[in-house]
């Protein structure tokens, strides 16, 4: 069913982004530059990357400071043809930054857990998932999830096998407690502070920038589940096609990013983000990973902290009837 609050989430929404019918909020700040490539390796020398990112190969150049992820620190034997390469260029000039290598995520509820695997349902928009876990790296995922039952949440970065994901650390900074989420009848601000963290979209799917909104209208042709919690965050009701304005608040970025899914999964989340500082409670959004790149996030460290700037959130289209 649909929340019971909804009505009065849905005049949060337009108070909170000055919006009345037929008119959108300004946009009121400068995108960062889509810089971050995603592709897959082609060849691989101690001065260049060659991607193919589906038409002519891409060739990004490498230095003696790039930094290579497979896993964990790693080095040019991890830039194998056939794995999938996400770039960071320099932003000090011609070069590459950093590469993470087959890097993925499994973020949801678990279903069931064997003595080495943990089966996870990532929610309505990304099928279930079973993670093996290394006997190297469970006490440190245990540390962050203390129970792996059916039930509990689980947030962790893996590296793509070809027997499906590997874990190798922890997606959260703390344990994924469910608290009390928002009051609806809190007031609602202008700016949201929270965690923004990063999940595997697809590279065909056609967007590469996009975001997973935690509150998503679930009423009309809006996009939202309708079974998604109530998250911890004050967030309004948005719908898909919403531009969302993020800021990274350990880098100072911005860039606007395109609600593309329902972030129902993320609402189940009350975890902090302590990049730089602690963040407030709740996650605020779910980036792809070119666009959590792009704002200068770190996909092995899982999350940045974040503002989203409601007033600045320009609705590209609104739910029927609201």
């Amino acid at each position: 069913m649909p929340h019971r609050d909804a009505t009065r989430r849905r005049r949060r929404a337009g108070q909170a982004l000055g919006l009345t019918p037929g008119r959108t909020a300004p946009a009121g700040s400068v995108p960062a530059e889509p810089t971050a490539v995603r592709g897959t390796i082609v060849d691989a020398s101690p001065h260049v990357l060659v991607l193919d990112t589906g038409g002519e190969p891409i060739r990004l150049p490498l230095t003696p400071t790039t930094s290579i992820w497979y896993g964990g620190r790693s080095g040019l034997h991890a830039l194998v043809p056939g794995r999938e390469a996400i770039v960071r260029p320099s932003a000090d000039g011609p070069g590459v930054e950093r590469v993470w290598v087959d890097i993925t995520r499994v973020t949801g509820t678990i279903l069931d857990r064997s003595q080495r695997a943990v089966e996870v349902d990532q929610g309505p928009h990304r099928g279930s998932a079973e993670v093996a876990i290394p006997d190297r790296v469970l006490h440190r995922i245990l540390v962050r999830h203390p129970r792996l039952e059916p039930g509990e949440l689980m947030d962790v970065i893996c590296v793509r096998s070809p027997d499906g994901p590997r874990a190798v650390r922890p997606g959260t900074s703390q344990p994924a407690q469910r608290i009390t989420p928002a009051a609806v009848d809190a007031p609602s601000p202008t700016t949201v502070q929270g965690t923004a963290t990063w999940f595997r979209s697809d590279p065909d799917a056609g967007a590469a920038r996009g975001a997973a909104y935690p509150a998503v209208d679930p009423e009309g042709h809006a996009g939202g589940c309708a079974d998604a919690p109530p998250g911890c965050a004050p967030l309004p009701y948005l719908s898909q096609g919403s531009e969302l304005i993020v800021h990274n608040e350990c880098t100072g970025r911005s860039t606007a990013v395109p609600v593309v899914e329902c972030g129902c999964v993320a609402a189940r989340y009350c975890d902090r983000c302590v990049e730089c500082g602690t963040s407030p409670r709740g996650r605020v959004v779910e980036l792809t990973p070119e666009a959590f790149v792009d704002l200068g996030g770190d996909l092995d460290a899982g999350c940045f902290n974040a503002r989203l700037d409601l007033t600045a959130t320009a609705v590209r289209s609104r739910p029927e009837g609201t």
